[in-house]
C-alpha cells in the first residue's frame, strides 16, 4: 500500500475571533510585508478595514487589493499580480470566499515562479510560491487548507484546475464570526459544496482512514445544521458547525480528492457563470444516484451519519435513502434548476461535448467509484436538465 499524503497549513486557527490573530500569526511567520487580497463588497462593507485595524496599531503596513471577481479569471489574477510585483511584499493576506483564497494562491505562484497560469494547470504540479494567510468568510470552499486552486481562462472560458503543495497557505484563520452575515442563498450554495467535498472524498478512489473520519464528521454537521443556518442565519451553534465542516470538508478533499460532480461542475460556471457551489448542488442528487452502485457500502455509510438510514437498513436501501435525501435537501434549500437558473436549452445541449470534455480533462471524473466516460457525462447533463 501507497503511504498517505496529508498535507496541510503550518498554523490553524479555528474559532470565534481567529481572525484577530493576524498580526501575532504574521510574528509568528516572521512576516512583515502584507498584501491584502480581498473582493468590493467585503472592502465597501468595512470588513477589510476592521482586518487592518490590528495592523495599523502594530505598525504593520497593509495595502489593498480589493478587485477580487467571482469564479476568479486569469485576467483577475494577472491584475493582483501587477499590484504585488510593483511593492516588496513577502506576503499576501486573502480575505474573503473561495475566489478570493484562490487569487491570492495564484498571485502568489505567479510572483514567485513567472509564466501564465495555464503552465500550473494539472497535470502540472505547483511548487511554493510566496506564503498565503488565509481567511475565509464562507462556509463552504475549503479554500483555506487546500492545495488548489481554480481560475478560469479568460480566452477560452475554460475552468483550469491547478494542484500542488504550492497553493496551500501557511496559515488559516477560520472565524465563523465573519460568515454571521451571509445571505441564504450564499450560506445553502456554499454548505452544498461542503456537502460535496465531504461525500466525494470519502468515495474516492484515493479515499484513506485520515480522511475519511474528518469527512463522516463534516457529513454529521452539515445535515444537523445546514437547514437552521439558512433559516436562522442568527444562530451562532448552527454557523459555527458549518464553518468547521467546511474547513473538515477541506481538509478531507484535499487529501483524497473530489470525484464527478466536482468534475462537471467546473464547465457550469465557465460556460454558464453558475457559482461553484450551486452548480455542485444541481449535480448532486443525479450524480450521486448514477455512482452509489459502485461503492454501496461507503454510500450508505454516509447515509447512515448524515441520519437519512438506520443501521439496521441494508446497504441498497441506505443508498436510496440517501439519494432520495438530497434530492430533498436541494428543494428545501431552493437549489434552482439550470433553466431556472436561466441557462437556455439550445445553449446547454449546444454545450455538452464540450462540458464533457473540461469535465474529464479536470482529473477529478477519474477518482468517482464509478467512471464516467464523455457519453457517460454527456447523459447525465441530460437527465439533469430533465430534472
Amino acid at each position: 500500500m501507497v503511504p498517505a499524503s496529508v498535507h496541510l497549513p503550518r498554523i490553524l486557527r479555528i474559532g470565534a475571533g481567529a481572525s484577530e490573530t493576524l498580526v501575532d500569526t504574521l510574528r509568528e511567520l516572521d512576516l512583515a510585508r502584507p498584501l491584502l487580497v480581498t473582493d468590493p463588497y467585503l472592502a465597501q462593507q468595512g470588513f477589510a478595514q476592521r482586518l487592518l485595524a490590528p495592523l495599523v496599531q502594530a505598525g504593520i503596513r497593509c495595502p489593498v487589493f480589493a478587485d477580487c471577481v467571482p469564479d476568479p479569471t486569469t485576467d483577475s489574477v494577472a491584475a493582483c499580480l501587477a499590484m504585488l510585483q510593483e511593492g516588496d511584499f513577502d506576503c499576501l493576506v486573502a480575505l474573503g470566499g473561495g475566489s478570493s483564497l484562490d487569487t491570492a494562491k495564484a498571485a502568489a505562484v505567479l510572483a514567485r515562479h513567472g509564466g501564465v497560469m495555464r503552465d500550473y494547470a494539472v497535470p502540472a504540479t505547483v511548487a511554493s510560491g510566496l506564503p498565503v494567510i488565509a481567511i475565509p468568510t464562507t462556509a463552504g470552499t475549503g479554500a483555506e487548507v487546500t492545495r488548489a486552486a481554480v481560475i478560469t481562462d479568460t480566452v477560452t472560458q475554460e475552468k483550469m484546475l491547478c494542484m500542488g503543495l504550492g497553493l496551500v497557505p501557511v496559515a488559516a484563520l477560520v472565524d465563523f464570526e465573519l460568515t454571521m452575515s451571509m445571505p441564504r442563498r450564499l450560506t445553502a450554495d456554499t454548505g452544498l459544496d461542503t456537502l460535496c467535498h465531504a461525500l466525494e472524498a470519502f468515495v474516492s478512489r484515493k479515499a484513506h482512514p485520515f480522511t475519511d473520519s474528518i469527512a463522516l464528521t463534516a457529513l454529521a454537521g452539515i445535515s444537523q445544521h445546514l437547514r437552521t443556518a439558512c433559516d436562522d442565519p442568527g444562530n451562532r451553534v448552527a454557523r459555527e458547525a458549518m464553518m468547521l465542516a467546511a474547513t473538515q470538508g477541506g481538509i478531507a478533499f484535499a487529501n483524497a480528492s473530489v470525484t464527478l460532480i466536482h468534475g462537471m461542475s467546473r464547465p457550469l460556471g465557465a460556460l454558464f457563470h453558475v457559482p461553484h457551489g450551486l452548480s455542485n448542488a444541481m449535480l448532486l442528487p443525479e450524480v450521486t444516484a448514477w455512482s452509489v452502485s459502485h461503492a454501496p457500502q461507503r454510500y450508505a455509510q454516509c447515509a447512515r451519519v448524515m441520519g437519512l438510514a438506520q443501521a439496521g437498513d441494508s446497504d441498497a436501501a441506505a443508498c436510496e435513502q440517501l439519494v432520495t435525501g438530497l434530492r430533498q435537501l436541494t428543494v428545501d434549500l431552493d437549489v434552482p434548476s439550470p433553466a431556472d437558473w436561466g441557462i437556455a436549452e439550445e445553449d446547454w445541449c449546444a454545450s455538452l461535448d464540450t462540458m464533457a470534455e473540461q469535465a474529464l480533462a479536470s482529473g477529478s471524473p477519474a477518482n468517482n467509484p464509478r467512471i464516467a466516460d464523455a457519453a457517460d457525462i454527456v447523459t447525465l447533463y441530460r437527465r439533469i436538465w430533465a430534472g
